[in-house]
């Protein structure tokens, strides 16, 4: 979409692009812990309360862009935009670990 538009009417990346790919990491991660037999039960359950908490705060994040886009003086998109990336830098770094700490065996 982005590349048959006019110039500067479309963003290439929006904050809930990036939203979304936090979303779906956090999503992910809960989703790998919980089929993975796991004899260290205290990194499951950390590793799904930081989730959790991360899923909670995504949706806030979420919901501040949906009406952001309603109201275009109520957010600034740029501020957005950069923390909804540093949001998902953290939760991609999360995930490669979990995936790191499962792919090791070391939930055997």
């Amino acid at each position: 979409m982005w590349t048959a538009s006019k110039a500067n009417t479309v963003a290439a990346v929006a904050a809930s692009d990036i939203i979304t790919l936090g979303l779906v990491l956090h999503i992910s991660v809960i989703n790998e812990v919980e089929h993975a037999t796991n004899r260290a039960a205290n990194l499951k359950t950390i590793l799904n309360g930081t989730s959790a908490f991360f899923i909670a705060l995504y949706g806030a994040l979420y919901g501040l862009a949906i009406l952001g886009e309603k109201n275009q003086d109520f957010i600034d998109k740029t501020s957005m935009l950069k923390s909804s990336i540093g949001l998902a830098s953290v939760s991609l770094l999360l995930s490669l670990v979990t995936y790191q700490y499962l792919a090791n065996g070391d939930t055997k």
